[in-house]
């Protein structure tokens, strides 16, 4: 974890870099609302701020808190966590040939299998934690991004990313990595060679359900790095300056709300993989998930508060249970204080990956007791 001024995470994060306003003396930064900033008397912006699509510091610091945990060069927040992901996409050129795995969030993979060709790229289908499928297809043809998502929503595979990030680096392609699930707190996939990583930040990052955001950091200022800016700014994918201080209050709990979602999400997990009512349970912390080894490698402190499970029964029993839970909420989204639960597959609708009777479960931070016995009593009823 991304050490500052010889303090932990939990400590600089819970005073968001321990900034204090030099006016008021304020503890709690202001929200800067200024769309417009005044030029100096020779036509100059000795300030460092010209317009407020670009320029905001209130957004400013909530970027400088998400580059500092994870380790990058430099970071940028965008509209949402599906913006993010695009801006990616789009600063690609014409022709660039892109690989992705078949199960990552549902949204980005429509768009990638159904618009990504009228933007001129070029798609191929790899599952990641097959390192030869992934070499073979590096080999096939120049490629100039690889995707990845790890864990993979929501059937939450695993991935190596040191060694795929060798692999394109060897033959010349860039890796990306979807991060929202590990978090920082979690893993840094900068520092096991990834070129950017990605968050919906939207999720654990603000973790308050009141937030629509995204996030990208990089390695390294490049040229690519620079065009994914100006798709940012040509797009008009930013973000307000409400949300980003928003953003910065979720932040400050990150470490404390992300370890106690693993620490329940993995009771949970052992309680439910032995259940009657439950044909599977899908969670990296548990010792029978295939790739169990690879995520305690590469994800320090937890295996993340997200699992799903397959429930005994197929998809009728799935949408009952779902049904029957008081203390979950049956909402579509992930990582925050509150445990949520859906039905995956009618959520994704017609090509999913999902099974049918699977139910995807976000864990928060209520007790992992009560969360439990109300899941217990839905299987049962």
């Amino acid at each position: 974890m991304a050490e500052k001024d010889g303090l932990r995470a939990r400590s600089w994060l819970a005073q968001a870099l321990g900034w204090i306003d030099e006016a008021s003396g304020a503890i709690v930064p202001p929200i800067h609302v200024a769309s417009t900033y005044e030029r100096d008397a020779d036509n100059a912006y000795s300030r460092g701020y010209s317009y407020g699509r670009p320029d905001n510091p209130t957004v400013q610091h909530a970027e400088e808190i998400i580059r500092t945990l994870e380790g990058g060069a430099a970071a940028m927040v965008l509209s949402s966590g599906m913006s993010a992901a695009l801006a990616v996409f789009l600063a690609l050129k014409p022709g660039d040939r892109v690989i992705v795995p078949p199960v990552f969030y549902w949204g980005l993979r429509r768009w990638v299998m159904q618009d990504a060709t009228q933007w001129g790229l070029i798609v191929d289908v790899v599952d990641m934690r097959d390192l030869a499928a992934l070499e073979a297809s590096l080999k096939r043809a120049p490629t100039a991004l690889v995707w990845i998502e790890t864990p993979a929503n929501p059937l939450w595979h695993v991935c190596d990313i040191a060694a795929i990030a060798q692999l394109a680096h060897d033959h010349g392609a860039l890796l990306a990595a979807d991060s929202t699930v590990a978090t920082p707190i979690l893993s840094q996939p900068l520092r096991l060679g990834a070129d950017l990583v990605m968050h919906s930040a939207t999720k654990y990052l603000n973790g308050h359900s009141d937030v629509i955001a995204g996030a990208l950091v990089t390695a390294a200022v490049t040229d690519v790095w620079s065009r994914i800016s100006s798709v940012r700014s040509a797009h008009g994918m930013i973000l307000g300056s409400f949300e980003a201080h928003q953003l910065i209050r979720g932040m400050r709990t990150l470490d404390l709300r992300v370890r106690a979602a693993c620490e329940s999400a993995q009771a949970i997990a052992e309680s439910l993989s032995v259940h009657p009512r439950v044909d599977a349970v899908l969670y990296p912390g548990l010792s029978d998930h295939p790739e169990h080894a690879i995520a305690a490698r590469q994800m320090h402190g937890g295996f993340g508060g997200m699992l799903s499970i397959r429930c005994h029964g197929g998809a009728a029993a799935a949408i009952k249970t779902a049904a029957q839970v008081r203390l979950w909420k049956r909402a579509t989204s992930l990582g925050s204080v509150e445990s949520l639960i859906e039905h995956r597959a009618s959520v994704e609708g017609p090509g999913t990956p999902c099974p049918d009777d699977l139910l995807r479960l976000s864990v928060g931070i209520e007790d992992p007791e009560d969360l439990l016995e109300d899941l217990d009593r839905a299987l049962r009823a």
